[in-house]
């Protein structure tokens, strides 16, 4: 319910006549796609929220809070992954989870690491589903459309991002804020460094 009044909060100042709202909006940055850190086959559209092509890219910020959640709704099945990465990752080569500097599932519902299988869940994305992921610098969890899945990444270190990567006719939209199931207890959107002082 807090996630709707966040985006009619965000569409009544949009939309009052009145450029507080959207001067205080435009003040604050926001976590989405970033432009700089993609493949070079990777297009991304939709207020930098949507990847197609081929390729990888980063959010724009780290993962510095204790407790984040993020959202990637599958609009289009194909090769696809998201989970995190560090900015050395190769975003030009996928599948990602083939070195020590990505974490991800895969569309087929396996999770990868430094080239190694580290689980699989129990149900696999389809198109149209919504896939949540929480992390809290211990450990990555996984939700299909609201309910926590049992499998998880442990161990993760280092400065890392969110990382989604597409291929052979994917996309993905990812949520990074107004997400369309509630985060689990004590979890929120990632936030921008400067917006934890």
């Amino acid at each position: 319910m807090a996630n709707c009044f966040c985006c009619l909060r965000n569409w009544i100042w949009g939309g009052s006549g009145s450029n507080s709202g959207r001067d205080a909006q435009a003040e604050q940055p926001s976590v989405r796609l970033d432009t700089s850190h993609m493949g070079s086959d990777v297009v991304i559209v939709k207020n930098c929220r949507r990847i197609c092509g081929t390729g990888a890219a980063l959010a724009n910020a780290p993962i510095v809070q204790d407790k984040a959640y993020f959202e990637i709704k599958l609009q289009s099945t194909g090769i696809w992954g998201v989970g995190l990465a560090t900015k050395k990752c190769n975003l030009n080569t996928v599948p990602l989870g083939t070195t020590t500097e990505s974490w991800v599932v895969r569309q087929d519902g396996t999770l990868y690491h430094n080239n190694e299988e580290r689980g699989k869940l129990k149900e696999v994305p389809q198109e149209g589903d919504l896939l949540g992921l929480s992390y809290d610098h211990v450990t990555l969890n996984f939700y299909l459309n609201g309910k926590q899945l049992d499998t998880s990444f442990t161990g993760i270190k280092g400065t890392i991002y969110p990382v989604c990567y597409v291929d052979e006719g994917a996309i993905l939209d990812v949520q990074f804020s107004c997400f369309f199931h509630e985060p689990p207890e004590g979890y929120n959107k990632i936030m921008i460094e400067q917006s934890l002082l």
